[in-house]
């Protein structure tokens, strides 16, 4: 039989929409997804939450589940409710019954992993991440991907609607630089942590044990510009052209800013290319793909020499960049999917740093 809690009004929802109910066999609790005040009938309620957990493997295979009588007492449903919900999950083949015993769970041998990725925006090497990290995880795991644009409010909507529905939460925590880091910081404090994977950059205040493969962008940039000293000991003057939308960490141009006055570099940190006049001795730190265009578009019209007079290091490297002999100064966002595919499955909870490296090309 099931534990007896003091019981709730008929009809008030109790604790953040979840009614408890002690599994048919040793166990503990298990949770049944179930808001009284949401629109959907109470009978597809009770079908989707069964799915979820057996998808999830919250609910294992021959696992006995609540009987018609107990769920629908203990929870104010009619019994016409409850069964419909069994007779469905019966049909679709996700449990079975026992003449005498009760409802058991078909389910799976091995369940996968449900993953749900949610990223800040889709890129070219954002690109490479994911697909990365689907073939790291191969069939043993369903991934989804959701964006959520930078926009605390639309991570926190993603967060929200999916909470108890996927074995694991990869996040890319990338917002606006204005933004009050508690309205994200909150949300994420509500994904478990072992369910918490944090992707491309950490979350140093964020409390408990959770995997983490990011980029340390304040010491990174530095490092990689240290390793061409001899390259950039050709140019006086180092210029970062650094959006001021706030859509890029601002550690990047904390590193920026380091580098140069550790080497004596005169520098400026400029939001775009559009107003810049070309000085002979300048090198460019590009974050912008559209800046690198104006820039590479004024040097070709100037009488400057790219990579001898004028300088160009491009973020993140693409193929585009690769014919355009740019040089660049990025991390290799393959590894970072494998890795975090790989450390996910092997239930690792543990914070790995993906540096950034310089490539060589003529345009330095």
């Amino acid at each position: 039989m099931i534990a007896r809690a003091t019981p709730a009004p008929i009809n008030q929802p109790r604790s953040q929409g979840f009614l408890h109910i002690h599994r048919g066999q040793p166990g503990g609790l298990y949770k049944l997804q179930f808001n009284p005040k949401d629109k959907t009938p109470k009978y597809k309620q009770i079908v989707q939450s069964v799915i979820t957990d057996i998808e999830r493997g919250v609910l294992q295979k021959n696992e006995q589940l609540p009987s018609i009588s107990e769920l629908s007492v203990e929870y104010y449903l009619a019994r016409d409710t409850v069964e419909k919900a069994y007779r469905e999950l019966r049909e679709r083949g996700y449990i079975t019954s026992v003449q005498g015993k009760g409802y058991y769970v078909l389910g799976q041998e091995a369940p996968k992993l449900k993953v749900l990725l949610i990223f800040n925006k889709l890129s070219s090497y954002k690109k490479l991440i994911y697909y990365a990290f689907l073939k790291t995880l191969g069939d043993r795991a369903t991934v989804d991907l959701q964006i959520h644009h930078n926009s605390a409010r639309k991570f926190t909507e993603i967060v929200e609607k999916n909470l108890g529905k996927y074995n694991h939460y990869v996040v890319m925590p990338h917002f606006t630089e204005d933004m009050n880091k508690a309205d994200y910081l909150e949300t994420l404090k509500r994904i478990p942590s072992d369910e918490l994977v944090l992707l491309d950059k950490d979350v140093p205040e964020l409390p408990g044990d959770y995997l983490s493969i990011h980029q340390n962008f304040n010491k990174d940039i530095f490092h990689a510009l240290e390793t061409a000293n001899d390259l950039l000991s050709n140019y006086q003057r180092l210029v970062l052209l650094f959006p001021g939308d706030g859509h890029y960490p601002v550690d990047i141009a904390r590193g920026f800013r380091s580098y140069c006055i550790n080497f004596h570099k005169e520098y400026a940190v400029l939001e775009n290319a559009a107003d810049e006049v070309l000085q002979a001795g300048t090198a460019y730190v590009v974050v912008e793909e559209t800046d690198l265009a104006e820039l590479i578009k004024k040097v070709r019209q100037s009488s400057f020499l790219l990579g001898r007079e004028i300088g160009v290091i491009s973020f993140n490297e693409t193929t585009l960049k690769e014919l355009l002999n740019i040089t660049v100064i990025t991390t290799d966002f393959e590894t970072m999917g494998r890795t975090a595919g790989a450390l996910l499955l092997d239930q690792q909870r543990i914070k790995v740093n993906n540096p950034f490296y310089m490539i060589r090309r003529g345009s330095l």
